[in-house]
Order: structure tokens, then C-alpha cells, then sequence
């Protein structure tokens, strides 16, 4: 057994390897690079635009917050971002910049940028093309995503209907495997591990009462789940940024050598570890790019499965909320939570050696004891629950809809059982494979997505060009809404002709 299991081991590090590699950094930059240009640059052309209809709108525009009807399927748009954002902001907000960090030195903050600055375009392309192909199922309930845009936009072109289909499938498949490890178990134990270590509270407890905690939420639907999301998010946020901000602001002396060090150290300008230099930008690059992906999840085609459910209708508008998104996620708490390890003197600046032996949640919660005591171990163990907890929420969100794709909605409930039960075995397990193996699986997933992204770029580009016509240039011109739509009209036109002949 154990020999199977390290042979296991050996070629999902392979795999691991390759999906999270140069190759595909390159792919996922490539691709919100393309959609940049292809939008001309409507992240920073529309600014103002995007800022004043998401974040902006909360407080002028009340059909943004409104809740639906109780018989409506539908949530709002607000409730879809905080979905979202309940699975981007996560551990990788804490972990995972202290990983990138530790690995790349600080100059991966700045990659990390990068990858977010064009991310959000592929977010916002994801978004655009999630609301146009999605559909309702037999509950009324919206239903879309990659699984969607792939057999219905991609395999609509001539000679992809197949491969179309598969990539769908296979999207699918990769989404459901992917909800029980870095969507569940991963997660879980993240939290049962850091309650072990700072409160005493033994991992089976924790799952245990976590698993009790999430099956009367997650059995209620995407609506409770949404409802649990709109105020959790915005309160976990809040207090993260507030307690990181307070740390910055100690420090704030060391505030200008941070970003110093960054912009210094991403440009190879001075040694990570005091290795060569050309070593160091790629170790940069590469920890960079690699954390910010999987920090706010551009080019995955995850969050894309929750937002195609917001009560909108504009394809653009669920895009722009893609923006604000990824924005939030690394611009805002990936940056603070950097900025507070950096400026705490546990790195370095001058070399980008990590001084202090803590490595990944422990060395930002150090950072925080800087400042706070004992308290801040027990603050950042806080933080996970809630950041990890409600990422389990929202995958389970995403990984019902790839089963709902595959095997129906009838079926649904054995999905919801099974991964409620995982939430036990994840805070009481050794999760080293599975972590690798969820990894895969979670960069698998972005294999399909980008197809179909990058083969409907065209019809994002339309789509943009539509709304920016209509809404900036006083256009008279139909508003492209729904390819569904526009699907169903041209086969009830056939039907119609048909009937005439044959009467």
C-alpha cells in the first residue's frame, strides 16, 4: 500500500508540476493579456465606471442589494460577489502570500500584481460569457458556467460540437473532484490544524461541529448559502483589513522600504536569498504568478458558476462585478496582508531572506504578534475559520453545479451529503496528497476554461463593444443579452415556418 501511494505521490507531483508550470502561467497571463487588449483595456479605460457600478452602487443603486422573492431562484448581485469572494478570499489571502514570500522574496508581491492586473479581465470575460450562455433548469434556476459556454459557445463552431461536449464534461468532472479537496478537506483542516495549535480544541471536535454547521447551510441551496455569504464576507474582510492595517500602521516607517524591496526584487535588482540573480526574477515570477492565481482564481472558471445566478441581466455588469472581484481579493487583502509581514522585520529587505523559522499561516501570524501579542496567533486562527469556512460554503456551490451538469438535479442531494461528511475526514486526516492531489484538479480545471475563453474571445469582445456603444457613445443598437435567447427565438421561428408549410 505504501508503495502504491508513493508511486501515487510521485506522478501527481509530475502532473502538479506541469499544470501549475511555466506553461500554463504563461497560458493564464496569456489570456487576460488577450482579453485586455481585446476590451482595450476597459479595467483602466471604464474605471470610473466599474468602481461607480459595483462597489459604488451599493450605496446609490438599492436593485444591487435587493433580495429576490422567496420563490425566485435568483440572488442578487451583491450576494453573487460575496459568494465569489467567499471562495477567493481564503487561505491563500494568508498562507499563500507568505508562501510566495518565502519562496520568491518580495518581489512576488509585485508578479502577483501582474497576474491580477490581467486576471481581471479574465474574470470579467468569464463573468461576460457565464450570463450569456446560462440557462434555466427545471426549478427555474439559472444555471451556468464554463460547462456551459464550452458546449453551447465553443461547440457551436463548426466541427467543435464533440470536442465541445467533452471539454465540458471533463470541466466538470475536474470542478467536482476539486470541491472535496482544496474546496473541503483542504480548508478544514486548515482550520482544525490552527484551532489544535493556538485554542486546544481537538481536530475531530472542529469537524465535527463545522460538518453540523455547513449541512444546515448548505442543504438550504445556493440562496442560504448566498444569504450566510453577504454578511460573513463583508464582516471577515473588514476585520482582517483592520487588523492588518494596524500592524502597517506600527510600522508604518518601514512602509517605503517595502515597496522598495518589491519593485526591486521583481526586477531582479538585488538577489532573493542571496542567490544569483537571474535565479531570483524567475523564482519571483514564478511564486508570484502562481500564488496570485490561486488567490483570486482568474482563469479557473469557478466564481463564473455562482455569478451566472445574479438577478442581472447585462452580461457586462456581471463582468464588472468579475473586476471588483479580483481587485478586492489580491489589490487590497493580499497586498495588506504582505505589506504587514514585510514591514514587521521577519523578511529581510535587502536579500529576501525569511529571518524568522515560521514558514506559511505561522509567519503572518508572527506579524501579527509583532503587534498584537499572543493575540495575534489567535486573531489570524479566527481569520482562517472564517476565510477557510466559507470558501467549503461556496465550493460546494460550484462542485453541485458540475454535478447538476452531469448527472442531473434529481441527484444533487447525494453530491451535498458526500461532501458534508468529507468536512470529518479533512480535519482529521494527513492531507499532504490530497493538498497535491486538489491542486491538480484545481489547475485541471482551468485547462477546458481557457479554451473556451480564448475561443469566444471574439464574442466577449462584441459583447463589450455592444454595451460600450449603447452606454458611452448613445448607440441606438440591440443590446446582446442572451445567446440562449436568441437560440430559443430561432427555433421557434423554424417551428413556426414549419407548422405554415405544413398547413
Amino acid at each position: 500500500m505504501e508503495n502504491f501511494l508513493s508511486i501515487v505521490e510521485k506522478g501527481n507531483s509530475a502532473v502538479n508540476s506541469f499544470v501549475w508550470g511555466l506553461p500554463m502561467l504563461i497560458l493564464l497571463v496569456g489570456t487576460g493579456i488577450l482579453m485586455t487588449c481585446l476590451t482595450k483595456f476597459f479595467q483602466i479605460t471604464h474605471f470610473r465606471h466599474w468602481v461607480q457600478n459595483t462597489i459604488g452602487g451599493i450605496f446609490s443603486n438599492k436593485h444591487i442589494t435587493a433580495h429576490t422573492e422567496k420563490e425566485d431562484t435568483q440572488i442578487s448581485q451583491f450576494q453573487s460577489l460575496c459568494t465569489a469572494l467567499a471562495a477567493t478570499i481564503g487561505t491563500g489571502n494568508i498562507a499563500g502570500v507568505a508562501a510566495a514570500i518565502a519562496a520568491g522574496g518580495p518581489g512576488a508581491i509585485f508578479w502577483m500584481w501582474v497576474v491580477a492586473f490581467f486576471g481581471m479581465m479574465t474574470n470579467f470575460s468569464e463573468n461576460v460569457l457565464g450570463i450569456y450562455y446560462r440557462r434555466r433548469n427545471e426549478r427555474n434556476e439559472w444555471c451556468g458556467g464554463a460547462m456551459y459556454y464550452l458546449r453551447d459557445g465553443f461547440g457551436s463552431k463548426k466541427g467543435c460540437k464533440t470536442i465541445g461536449a467533452v471539454l465540458a464534461a471533463l470541466f466538470s468532472v475536474f470542478c467536482i473532484l476539486a470541491s472535496f479537496g482544496i474546496g473541503n478537506m483542504g480548508q478544514i483542516n486548515s482550520i482544525a490544524v490552527n484551532m489544535s495549535t493556538v485554542f486546544g480544541i481537538p481536530n475531530v471536535v472542529t469537524g465535527m461541529l463545522l460538518m453540523i454547521l455547513a449541512g444546515l447551510i448548505i442543504v438550504g441551496g445556493l440562496k442560504r448559502i448566498a444569504t450566510v455569504a453577504e454578511r460573513l464576507v463583508p464582516f471577515m474582510a473588514i476585520l482582517y483589513i483592520l487588523g492588518a492595517g494596524v500592524v502597517c500602521a506600527v510600522n508604518y516607517k518601514m512602509i517605503g522600504p517595502v515597496f522598495v524591496s518589491i519593485f526591486k526584487g521583481a526586477f531582479g535588482m538585488r538577489a532573493v536569498g542571496g542567490g544569483i540573480v537571474g535565479s531570483g526574477i524567475a523564482m519571483a515570477v514564478q511564486w508570484g504568478m502562481k500564488r496570485g492565481v490561486f488567490s483570486n482564481e482568474a482563469g479557473l472558471g469557478s466564481s463564473v458558476m455562482v455569478h451566472s445566478s445574479s438577478n442581472v441581466r447585462e452580461p457586462v455588469i456581471q463582468g464588472m462585478w468579475g473586476i471588483f472581484e479580483v481587485f478586492t481579493d489580491t489589490m487590497l487583502v493580499c497586498t495588506i496582508t504582505a505589506v504587514a509581514v514585510l514591514s514587521s522585520g521577519l523578511v529581510d529587505l535587502d536579500t529576501g531572506v525569511v529571518i524568522s523559522d515560521q514558514v506559511s499561516t505561522a509567519l503572518v501570524a508572527e506579524a501579527f504578534s509583532t503587534v498584537y501579542g499572543r493575540f495575534g496567533s489567535a486573531f489570524i486562527a479566527i481569520a482562517i475559520l472564517f476565510f477557510a469556512f466559507s470558501t467549503v460554503l461556496s465550493w460546494s456551490q460550484y462542485g453541485s453545479k458540475g454535478f447538476e451538469y452531469l448527472f442531473g438535479r434529481k441527484n444533487m442531494k447525494f453530491y451535498k451529503i458526500v461532501f458534508v461528511v468529507f468536512i470529518v475526514f479533512g480535519a482529521t486526516m494527513d492531507l499532504t496528497l490530497a493538498w497535491d492531489l486538489s491542486d491538480t484538479f484545481n489547475g485541471l480545471m482551468a485547462i477546458p476554461n481557457l479554451i473556451g475563453v480564448v475561443s469566444l474571445s471574439g464574442t466577449v469582445m462584441k459583447i463589450t463593444s455592444n454595451y460600450v456603444d449603447r452606454k458611452f457613445r448613445g448607440k441606438n443598437v440591440k443590446p446582446m443579452l442572451s445567446a440562449i435567447d436568441e437560440i430559443q427565438i430561432l427555433h421557434m421561428n423554424e417551428i413556426s415556418n414549419y407548422e405554415e408549410k405544413e398547413a
